[in-house]
């Protein structure tokens, strides 16, 4: 069978982008996929002087993808400095293999490392907190518990540590389906909470320089850069309501093409129209302190406290 050649120059190409209608080479293909995150760096003013940027790196396609483009674009800039932190969440037969995976690519790009697990947190790992609440309740959602624990962790190693910036590997896919589930569920506080607004001081600022790079195009960057992809997912992921969306949102996209793409531009076009800075109440972003941790929380004890209350521990 034929390859197309790259609609550029010519050469057989390795993807065809059904949304551009763009057949690319291997050359092409990644000056295509900087581009994008380059774009999006500079639009959103991501990387500033002196900025110590945490990287989220699970050891997956997405945040190996983002490690290898950060070093790639700040190779020659002495004032920005990486660091990547990784969050063992104690998922047995998974993340020790995934972890692995971070710890050699952060050691061949000469990235400083730190590694931290709920079990050093929390007490227990995730495997462990997903049979207490089993036994306790019967069922909990591992994804949501997982979620909002990692998120408290990431966020809390990066103040440790004095980074400026926390990005994370989020691809259009990610994106796309955070925006739809928002309005799937109605949930307009959230959707708003989205865009970019100044936050507390305990709060580091994340940045999502993947946005714009559909989850598949991540892959192959991540593939023809030496990483080893890995196909087995998370086995709490098929309980989440971001699964169902998922499949959805793949059906949809190839039927029509360019569909996340458009979720992404509408919702950025609607919070740019609404300016949500200017047309809210102040309380509306304000938060208060956890009764229980002192953390930042929209109620009277944040979504960690009351998980682990929950459970006992």
């Amino acid at each position: 069978m034929e390859v197309p050649p790259c609609t550029k120059c010519g050469s057989p190409s390795i993807i065809f982008q059904r949304y551009s209608g763009l057949h690319l080479c291997k050359k092409h293909f990644i000056e295509d996929v900087e581009r994008k995150v380059k774009r999006r760096i500079r639009k959103k003013r991501m990387i500033e002087q002196g900025d110590k940027i945490a990287i989220a790196l699970s050891g997956g396609k997405d945040s190996s993808a983002l490690l290898i483009l950060f070093k790639k674009i700040i190779k020659m800039r002495k004032d920005v400095e990486l660091v990547a932190i990784s969050v063992d969440e104690g998922i047995a037969e998974y993340r020790p293999k995934t972890l692995e995976k971070a710890k050699s690519l952060a050691d061949k790009l000469n990235v400083p490392h730190i590694i931290r697990s709920f079990e050093d947190v929390y007490g227990n790992s995730l495997d462990e907190l997903v049979e207490k609440a089993e036994k306790r309740y019967g069922w909990m959602r591992g994804c949501s518990l997982c979620g909002v624990l990692r998120k408290r962790l990431l966020n809390n190693i990066s103040r440790e540590i004095g980074a400026t910036k926390l990005a994370v590997g989020h691809n259009l896919d990610d994106e796309a389906q955070t925006i739809l589930m928002n309005y799937l569920r109605g949930d307009v506080e959230r959707l708003l909470r989205l865009s970019p607004r100044k936050e507390r001081e305990e709060f580091i600022p994340r940045i999502k320089p993947l946005v714009e790079v559909p989850e598949k195009e991540v892959a192959l960057y991540s593939l023809l850069h030496g990483v080893e992809i890995e196909h087995e997912e998370c086995p709490y992921a098929s309980e989440s309501y971001r699964f169902d969306v998922r499949d959805f949102l793949n059906y949809f996209e190839m039927g029509h093409p360019g569909t996340k793409y458009s979720l992404l531009r509408g919702y950025e076009k609607l919070i740019d129209m609404i300016g949500v800075m200017d047309t809210l109440p102040k309380e509306f972003f304000e938060l208060s302190s956890c009764v229980r941790c002192g953390e930042p929380t929209s109620g009277k004890m944040c979504k960690v406290c009351e998980f682990l209350e929950k459970l006992g521990t």
